[in-house]
């Protein structure tokens, strides 16, 4: 179940990096790679509280982000 609930608080983490992306789209992608490891990073000590085991939530984390890519970028291909 905790694994559950840190897959589900990292798909608002990355929906929320995905919101902050959009807003700053005219920015360096320096400035983008650094954002993406803040939230990364973000995302990882959130689900390491929750299970209490780093091996676990860099795999979830991992999982997670795999997951939510895929997602995202099928409903992108599907708009355009």
């Amino acid at each position: 179940m905790k694994s559950y609930v840190v897959v589900l608080l990292q798909f608002i983490i990355w929906s929320g990096y995905t919101f902050i992306e959009w807003l700053s789209k005219h920015d360096q992608l320096i400035y983008k790679v650094i954002m993406f490891f803040v939230f990364f990073y973000l995302a990882f000590i959130i689900g390491n509280k929750v299970t209490q085991s780093a091996g676990k939530t860099f795999f979830i984390t991992t999982l997670s982000l795999v997951i939510y890519a895929s997602i995202h970028y099928t409903m992108a291909m599907l708009i355009h």
